[in-house]
């Protein structure tokens, strides 16, 4: 086992640098979409498709407008 861990000790380093650096990515998208911010990071007021993706806010949820 130490023969092979020290054969491809180069690997196992570049493996964990990618894999840090996907799970760094994949935290950021969460963060991200939990604060409400676009997917693309751009936003939407130059998007060609921006009333087709996102509903408008009163349609998002029906529930509040029932309650109100």
């Amino acid at each position: 086992m130490l023969a092979w861990l020290s054969a491809n000790w180069g690997n196992i380093v570049i493996l964990g640098v990618i894999a840090l650096v996907l799970v760094a990515i994949v935290i950021s998208r969460i963060r991200a979409k939990r604060a409400g911010k676009s997917t693309c990071s751009c936003g939407c007021g130059g998007c060609a498709m921006q009333g087709v993706c996102h509903a408008p806010k009163e349609q998002q949820n029906p529930q509040n407008n029932a309650e109100q």
